[in-house]
């Protein structure tokens, strides 16, 4: 067996206390989904788990009666995570909730750096959950809002029967300008087949990309598939680089879509170092596919602050335009330099 087929997939939900969280957790520890999910917590007792539900409990760890384990993060994460793999029997899928301010990076940071957690977990996709209705005050008072929207690959959308359709399209339309890559959930009281957040693959970025194809392309993230058609009414061409942000009053992350040809690999990869070494803490994340000159794979990249991995994925197909896209998630990203010195690598 692999590595990949052994590691546990660790989800990381963030959102604000009131955005739904705590509702969807106890769906994972008291639904009957059959599967046996951990889920770690800042404090147990906010989750106010039905006694009945419990059948046993060592200090740190509350089984429930549908095989899934419950534990609080005391002090160090990584430690509770090594705590679990110790226990008998395997886990379907690790969900770590950060408290409603925390800043989503260092957990998933942990996931990416510590070697001994890196051979037994991956990490699956950040997941925020979003209140529909107060969002729009959230990003005004707090960077962290935004920071958790940047950061997700899977938005939950909560709820929605509390604002207008009108309300709605505008609260999604601020969510895919601070986010355009992340897929978007409309739920109510945390309604979200719990296989939409579990087990996703999204963060990994070549299963991403299988699952769906088109995950970077610029022109779709104006459009969501929903059923009500809104295309190019105003004839517009819509490949050129987004920035919606700027109509979205007081909303400072924005994304930089690039796309370019096939890049010379001598000039792009001490390129793309430099940026993420200079710009680092202004980048969320960074993903993209990379085109390399006399090379037959597609290769891809992602990053999050200024760590940085990169793949080849797999051969190009023949009926594929060899080029590269790259979507850059951040504060204070001058896109027009960006865009400027990415033309420049291609060969």
């Amino acid at each position: 067996m692999s590595d990949a087929q052994t590691q546990i997939p660790v989800t990381v939900l963030t959102g604000y206390l009131g955005a739904g969280k705590t509702t969807l957790l106890n769906r994972i520890l008291s639904e009957n989904h059959g599967k046996r999910y951990a889920v770690i917590v800042n404090e147990f007792g906010e989750i106010g788990i039905d006694n009945d539900l419990i059948v046993e409990s060592d200090e740190e760890i509350y089984e429930m009666n549908n095989g899934c384990v419950c534990c609080t993060v005391r002090g160090d994460l990584i430690r509770v995570v090594e705590g679990l793999m110790k226990r008998p029997g395997r886990f379907d899928a690790i969900v770590v909730e950060t408290t409603g301010l925390a800043d989503p990076v260092p957990v998933a940071q942990t996931f990416f750096m510590d070697d001994d957690v890196r051979t037994k977990t991956k990490l699956d996709a950040v997941v925020a959950l979003v209140d529909a209705k107060h969002l729009p005050l959230r990003l005004k008072d707090s960077k962290e809002a935004e920071d958790q929207i940047a950061f997700a690959d899977v938005v939950v959308l909560n709820k929605t029967d509390l604002v207008t359709p009108e309300e709605l399209e505008k609260v999604e339309a601020t969510i895919r300008a601070i986010n355009p890559a992340a897929k978007i959930h409309r739920t109510q009281r945390s309604g979200v087949a719990l296989e939409e957040v579990l087990d996703r693959g999204a963060f990994d970025l070549s299963r991403a990309l299988e699952n769906d194809p088109h995950f970077l392309d610029a022109h779709d993230y104006d459009h969501d598939h929903h059923d009500h058609d809104h295309h190019d009414h105003d004839g517009h061409d819509h490949h050129h680089h987004h920035d919606h942000a700027s109509d979205i009053h007081d909303v400072t992350v924005k994304s930089v879509s690039l796309r370019g040809g096939e890049m010379d690999p001598k000039k792009f990869f001490p390129w793309i170092e430099k940026v993420t070494q200079m710009e680092g803490p202004n980048i969320l994340r960074l993903k993209g596919i990379i085109a390399l000159k006399g090379d037959e794979d597609r290769y891809v990249l992602q990053g999050v602050h200024m760590i940085l991995e990169g793949d080849h994925q797999r051969a190009w197909k023949d009926d594929e335009k060899h080029e590269s896209r790259l979507v850059f998630i951040g504060r204070d990203l001058d896109a027009e330099r960006l865009r400027k010195s990415f033309e420049a690598c291609q060969a």
